[in-house]
């Protein structure tokens, strides 16, 4: 069986079909390459083929090259792996840049063969780059259709010609948002940017009567004719030196550096602007094999893709329970995360109980649904006929007895383990025997929480983060009576709402909050020893975080904070270990420092609530020290305070799989996205040179960081975490 099959007509079209057997979408294979090189040298030497159109054999076009590929690229190249790999990119150009020449005469750029292209749907990635080197794109009238590169997204940029050809199409200001932020658009909205050529009926019909009627003018691209010149000027051109100027500051103010494949696609951009096509492809894949050199790249692939989509399709499900899928959900509690979880369930189809002690809150909750649709409404993402529908799903109230025929309930009340106890004891009262207890909780131990329920082993903690239908992870809590059917019920759940789950064993602060925690404490530690905080916060987004620790505790609220330290000290006695941070916790608590909700904290806010600076009255109370650690220290100790509670994670058993310890990292918290996760970080700077830092941050700065066992011993044998715990599928970098 082939991916590609190619069929020619009375009429003299040669039609090329995609069609990738057992995939519901088109990707791109090594393979694949040298089936259509072969299709294409066909065509072209076919007296009969009058011209050609690539199509697709599915709804959609493709979804790009297959990453499982990409990540093992280095590793197929040989003992040369940058060679292998420029060898194998520049082939990918070579195949392409004969679909654009078509068989023409170098010198006349006469005598070639119209090739089009028919997208039935969705073109992302290498399934946009190879309609890019056709002479005319035609897709369907399909508003669900993406067409665009999102490869940024998962660390490295369109190196198959798709960065040349975009930019000498559109010009480098027009192209950027689809480059530099992999930026997808409908097929009508496309054709408006200049990306494709014809939105149509039928994408077939219409390629195959343009390829009928095109001569030989129409099949020149226009950096191959005579006189062109770069829409939006090149570099050396005025207004596209500025251009380029301004991109170069808006990829550096973006990534702050750390993401190699922005830098890289911006440099093969400009360089590429000032040479010939053919140099310019040339250009583009050594950077692209820059890129694919570069550890970052292997690292967001695997998690981001590879690992994120293995958990997405249940690779940590337990094997042998039958189909738990959600028919009715009762959500307990309509605060902002109640009404949350009642909204992604509604979207997803579900039935939905939103109950509350007072009606006027069961309402408003609800309310925040409807409100949640108008938007889409008013933004064209839904109809009113499909908002009103998922707002009906959704009843608001105050009885137990609408929780009759729910398979699960999910409970978001307050953090208080009596309130909870009280409402699990409610449920039991009025639900059948198959139905799922989960709570949701970010601290509170599941397996205290499951004592109060008549099933301990159907009950399970589902932890959302905030805002739900905003936050991609759901972290699975297994209490230590949790059943096979519980997991099961949690991850299907999750799977339906589209989420992205991992499950976790029953400790202190589970996974996400237990590595957060430490980040945060670690930025309020060095503020009260004298560190600058605008150096902290810069530190920590210039190494990859989103959030400095100092905005995050902001964001979440000062006091949230003091209440989870007074809880811990309660909980670990004489082995609490944050003592300083909360002198400088309840200071500010005192001072009503509260965070952005309170309009002070670390940073001083204006009335609607922006930042307008880091706080003098926190400088004031904590002096800046005269001599300031150096960025790496200061970027050293917020990593490593968050990748050892990670190590000490997996080494207790609370992660089961180490794919989810990085998956969970980057959705929950935004651990530095290029590093692949905390795990995946380690494993970049090598476990022997991991353990010796941990040895001279213990001596300078305490226990916190004392390398832990599993660490030490990897140190020892030199090994690393992937080659060591992976699955066989995630091992790929």
């Amino acid at each position: 069986m082939t991916d590609f099959t190619m069929e020619t007509g009375a009429d003299g079209v040669a039609v090329i079909t995609w069609d990738v057997p057992g995939k519901s979408m088109n990707v791109m294979t090594l393979e694949a390459w040298d089936e259509l090189d072969t299709l294409v040298d066909q065509a072209l030497a076919d007296d009969a083929v009058k011209g050609v159109v690539i199509t697709s054999g599915k709804d959609s076009f493709a979804g790009g090259m297959d990453l499982k590929v990409i990540a093992k690229m280095k590793e197929m190249a040989g003992d040369d792996p940058a060679k292998g790999l420029f060898d194998g990119i520049m082939n990918a150009h070579r195949i392409m840049r004969k679909i654009e020449r078509a068989g023409m005469d170098p010198k006349t750029l006469k005598g070639g063969k119209p090739i089009a292209t028919a997208l039935p749907g969705t073109a992302l990635g290498i399934g946009l780059e190879i309609p890019l080197s056709t002479h005319r794109i035609f897709c369907a009238d399909n508003p669900k259709a993406k067409i665009g590169l999102p490869e940024i997204m998962v660390g490295i940029f369109p190196g198959a010609g798709g960065t040349t050809r975009l930019v000498r199409k559109m010009g480098a200001m027009a192209a950027s948002p689809l480059l530099l932020e992999g930026k997808l658009n409908d097929p009508k909205k496309a054709k408006a940017a200049g990306v494709i050529d014809e939105v149509v009926e039928d994408p077939l019909a219409a390629a195959k009567e343009w390829v009928l009627q095109a001569g030989d003018k129409d099949i020149v691209k226009p950096w191959d004719a005579k006189g062109y010149k770069m829409p939006g000027g090149a570099p050396y051109h005025p207004a596209g030196f500025m251009t380029f100027v301004g991109a170069s500051a808006m990829v550096n103010g973006k990534t702050k550096g750390v993401y190699p494949a922005a830098k890289a696609l911006l440099s093969a951009v400009y360089e590429g602007a000032l040479v010939p096509f053919d140099t310019a492809l040339k250009i583009e894949a050594r950077w692209f094999t820059n890129v694919l050199m570069n550890p970052s790249s292997g690292a967001m692939i695997r998690s981001l893709f590879i690992n994120k989509e293995a958990l997405e399709k249940g690779a940590v499900r337990p094997a042998d329970v039958p189909d738990q899928k959600v028919k009715k959900v009762g959500v307990l509690g309509a605060g902002m995360m109640g009404a949350g979880i009642a909204l992604v369930s509604a979207q997803a189809g579900i039935e939905v109980v939103l109950l509350d002690q007072k009606q006027e809150a069961a309402d408003k909750g609800k309310a925040y649904s409807a409100d949640y649709a108008a938007k889409g409404v008013s933004r064209k993402k839904i109809t009113q006929e499909k908002a009103d529908e998922m707002v009906a799903r959704i009843t608001a109230t105050t009885d137990y007895d609408a929780l009759k025929g729910c398979d699960l309930i999910v409970e978001a009340v307050f953090e208080d383990p009596k309130i909870k106890a009280e409402v699990t004891k409610a449920v039991d009262a009025v639900t059948g025997d198959d139905c799922i207890f989960a709570t949701n909780t970010s601290t509170l131990p599941i397996s205290e929480l499951a004592k109060a329920s008549k099933s301990p082993e159907q009950f399970i903690g589902i932890h959302f983060f905030s805002p739900v239908e905003k936050m991609m992870l759901v972290e699975i809590i297994k209490g230590k009576e949790t059943g096979d059917r519980a997991v099961a019920k949690a991850l299907d759940f999750v799977r339906q709402i589209r989420k992205t789950p991992i499950v976790v064993n029953d400790a202190r602060f589970f996974y996400a909050n237990r590595c957060i925690i430490p980040y945060i404490n670690e930025g309020i530690r060095m503020v009260k020893e004298g560190v600058s905080p605008a150096l902290i916060e810069n530190a920590a987004k210039m190494v990859g975080m989103p959030l400095g620790p100092l905005q995050l505790v902001d964001e979440t609220s000062i006091d949230l904070g003091a209440k989870i330290a007074r809880a811990t000290k309660a909980g670990m006695g004489d082995a609490y270990p944050d003592g300083e941070v909360d002198e400088v916790i309840f200071w500010m608590e005192d001072e009503g420092r509260l965070g952005r909700k309170a309009k002070a904290g670390f940073y001083d806010y204006d009335e609607k609530g922006k930042r307008t600076g880091l706080s003098e009255a926190v400088k004031a109370r904590y002096p800046q020290a005269e001599e300031q650690p150096d960025l790496i220290e200061v970027q050293h100790r917020l990593l490593f305070v968050q990748s050892l509670e990670a190590v000490r994670a997996l080494e207790e058993g609370v992660l089961m799989d180490i794919r989810e310890g990085d998956v969970g990292a980057i959705l929950g918290w935004g651990f530095a996205p290029w590093s692949g996760g905390p795990l995946s970080w380690l494993d970049m700077i090598g476990a022997p040179y991991a353990a010796d830092r941990c040895d001279q941050l213990t001596e300078a700065h305490g226990p916190r960081f004392a390398c832990p066992a599993l660490l030490r011993e990897m140190a020892e044998k030199t090994q690393s975490f992937y080659g060591r715990f992976a699955p066989d599928s995630a091992k790929a970098a």
